[in-house]
């Protein structure tokens, strides 16, 4: 019987240098989109999927993230008092149980490869997840629940893949496809941030991944690729050549990268844009703002 995926790595130990100055102070993923951390978005994906276990990979000045996850008695103590029930309710979900969650620290920025292979002992020989928390899918059906349904079916190794434009190839890591079933995609290998003429399509990786604990051994034996980065596409690319089944699957959603500025800014309107309690004072203000703009030029 197949392995059930509970564990995920969650790598966070980038120093979030494009956000500076916020970064100096606060970690990249507790800046909030409308009033949920990123890092929150990400857990909230991971449970939906089954995940039990949550693996943080981190770094020095990271402690305010630690800290989040705590449990805050005080506050909660505040709220009570005040009969703050549906605030008490949302504190709830950012508290972790004891146990349920780890953090082990990445002393070198070796890259994402080498970020997920500082989790190794954690893992043992189980299949595991790894969701980047820069990457906010918005969806009818989180993510990683699509992909670990799918992941039941095929067994394996898994990334998400979306189809980008063919001059921003060079940006992602890049499917070679070998055989193309709609939803799912098998796969001939994996290319990291290929010039655009060389891409073998323009099915791009993006930051969610179901991984056979193989991937991890590979990782232990890997020397730095791109960029002189210890690179996931390359231990991924290694379980192919090894015969083993690696899948691309295409999501069903939305994705931002809230590793950019203008990537957060956008997931920040669209998820503002989404709340009842936001959409029509947000909607009439950037209508206003837009007709202004218009006007001025």
């Amino acid at each position: 019987m197949r392995k059930k995926v509970t564990k995920a790595i969650f790598p966070v130990a980038g120093m979030g240098t494009r956000f500076l100055p916020a970064t100096k102070s606060v970690p990249k993923e507790i800046m909030t989109l409308v009033d949920r951390p990123l890092v929150q978005y990400a857990i909230d994906e991971a449970r939906e999927a089954g995940i039990k276990e949550f693996i943080f990979v981190t770094s020095r000045g990271k402690s305010a993230l630690e800290d989040y996850f705590d449990h805050a008695p005080q506050l909660e103590q505040v709220l009570r008092k005040k009969n703050k029930t549906e605030l008490l309710e949302t504190l709830k979900n950012t508290n972790m149980d004891s146990g349920a969650i780890a953090y082990i620290r990445q002393h070198r920025a070796l890259g994402l490869g080498h970020a997920v292979w500082c989790a190794h002992r954690l893992i043992a020989n189980e299949p595991f997840a790894v969701i980047l928390p820069d990457d906010v899918i918005a969806g009818e059906e989180p993510c990683l629940k699509q992909m670990v349904e799918a992941y039941e079916e095929t067994g394996g190794s898994m990334v998400a893949a979306m189809e980008v434009p063919k001059e921003k190839t060079s940006s992602y890591g890049v499917l070679d496809v070998k055989e193309d079933m709609g939803s799912l995609v098998s796969v001939n290998g994996m290319v990291e941030k290929p010039d655009m003429d060389e891409a073998p399509s323009n099915l791009a990786v993006i930051g969610r991944y179901i991984l056979s604990p193989n991937v991890l051994r590979t990782l232990n034996k890997q020397k730095s690729g791109a960029g002189g980065e210890i690179q996931l596409t390359d231990a991924i690319a290694k379980e192919i050549e090894l015969g083993h089944d690696v899948y691309g699957y295409r999501f069903r959603g939305q994705r931002f990268d809230c590793g950019s500025k203008a990537g957060f800014l956008q997931a920040t309107v669209a998820f503002a844009l989404a709340r009842d309690d936001l959409r029509d004072e947000l909607s009439g203000f950037l209508q206003e703002a837009l007709a202004a703009d218009k006007a001025a030029q």
